[in-house]
C-alpha cells in the first residue's frame, strides 16, 4: 500500500509539473501575462446564460452551453462558468468521460456580440483570448475521455469549443463553420492550433481561409467528426442524441476510472511531448496502474491465452 502511494504521488507530481510547464508555454507566454482575477471581474459585468454541469454516477458528466436565446453563445459570465466547471472536472476522481453540448438543439454560436463589443479594444481582447484559451486547453487536458454532440450550428468560437473535445458526433443537418474570417478575425480561443492537429494544415487553411460549411458529410471525409447520429425516426428505442452519444462513448469508458483516466494521461503526453519526455512519462503513469487493484483482479480472472 505505501509502494501504490509512492508510485501515485511521484505520477502526480510529474504529472501536475507538467501541466504547469505545458501552460506556460501553450496558453500563456511572458510576452501576454495575464491577470485572471482582472479579466474575470470584467467579462462578470456581461450576464446571460449558463454553463451547467451535471457529473453522473456512471462517471460520464454533461456539460451544456445553455443560452438558447442567443444561439447558446458565450456571455462574458459564461466565459467565466466554463472555467469554474472546468475546474470541477479537474477534482472529479471518479470521471471517466464528458459530453459537451448546447442546449435546446443547437452547439454554440460563439461570442456574444454584446460582450465583445463592450471589451473590443485590444487590451482587454488579448486577456479574454488568453482566458478562453486557458479554460479550453484544460478542457482538452482533462483525464476525462471527451466527446462534442454537435446538434443544430456550431459557428465560430463553438467550432473552436469542439476542437477542445478528443471526439466530436454530428447529427444529421448539423453545421460546423469557422466563421472568424467573417468577422474581421482568426481563431483565438486555441481552435486553429487544435484545427491543425485534428485534419493537418491544408484542411485547416481551406476551413480558416474558406468558411466553409463543415457538414457530417465532409467532417466525416476529412477527420473532423468521428461519428453522425443519423436521426431515424422509424427506429423504435434508438434515444435522444444524448443518450446516443452516451452509448457511442461507452465502449471508450467502460472500466475501473484509474485504467480510463491513465489511458488518457499517457495519450495526451505523447500528443504534447518530445518523445523521450513522453516515454518518461508512460512509464510513470503505468507504474500508477501496475499492481493496482483492477491489474490483480484481471490477473486473476483472465488468461489472454484462452
Amino acid at each position: 500500500m505505501v509502494l501504490c502511494a509512492l508510485r501515485s504521488s511521484s505520477c502526480c507530481g510529474v504529472w501536475s509539473r507538467l501541466l504547469q510547464r505545458q501552460a506556460r508555454g501553450c496558453v500563456h507566454s511572458s510576452v501576454h501575462s495575464f491577470n485572471q482575477d482582472g479579466i474575470r471581474e470584467k467579462l462578470q459585468v456581461f450576464p446571460g446564460g449558463s454553463v451547467d454541469l451535471l457529473k453522473q454516477d456512471s462517471g460520464v458528466a454533461v456539460l451544456t452551453i445553455n443560452n438558447p436565446s442567443r444561439m447558446n453563445a458565450f456571455s462574458g459570465s459564461m466565459m467565466v462558468d466554463l472555467e469554474e466547471r472546468v475546474t470541477q472536472l479537474e477534482n472529479w476522481a471518479d470521471g471517466k468521460g464528458l459530453i459537451v453540448q448546447g442546449a435546446a438543439g443547437t452547439f454554440c454560436s460563439g461570442s456574444d456580440l454584446n460582450a465583445v463589443r463592450a471589451i473590443s479594444n485590444p487590451q482587454d481582447g488579448m486577456k479574454m483570448c488568453m482566458f478562453m484559451q486557458d479554460a479550453l486547453t484544460r478542457l482538452l487536458r482533462l483525464p476525462l475521455v471527451s466527446v462534442a454532440l454537435v446538434e443544430g450550428k456550431a459557428l465560430g468560437g463553438g467550432a473552436e469549443l469542439l476542437t477542445a473535445c478528443d471526439f466530436r458526433l454530428m447529427t444529421s443537418g448539423s453545421l460546423i463553420q469557422f466563421v472568424h474570417k467573417h468577422m474581421g478575425l482568426v481563431p483565438g480561443w486555441g481552435g486553429a492550433a487544435r484545427l491543425v492537429r485534428i485534419v493537418g494544415s491544408q484542411n485547416a487553411l481551406k476551413l480558416l481561409g474558406g468558411a466553409v460549411k463543415v457538414d457530417s458529410k465532409l467532417g466525416c471525409d476529412i477527420g473532423l467528426t468521428d461519428g453522425v447520429l443519423e436521426d431515424d425516426q422509424e427506429v423504435t428505442g434508438v434515444g435522444t442524441s444524448l443518450q446516443r452519444a452516451e452509448s457511442w462513448l461507452s465502449r471508450y469508458v467502460e472500466g475501473p476510472a484509474p485504467v480510463i483516466r491513465a489511458a488518457k494521461r499517457v495519450v495526451l503526453s505523447g500528443r504534447e511531448l518530445p518523445l523521450t519526455e513522453a516515454l518518461r512519462m508512460e512509464k510513470d503513469v503505468f507504474g500508477t496502474v501496475w499492481g493496482a487493484p483492477a491489474n490483480l483482479q484481471a490477473l486473476a480472472s483472465k488468461s489472454k491465452h484462452r
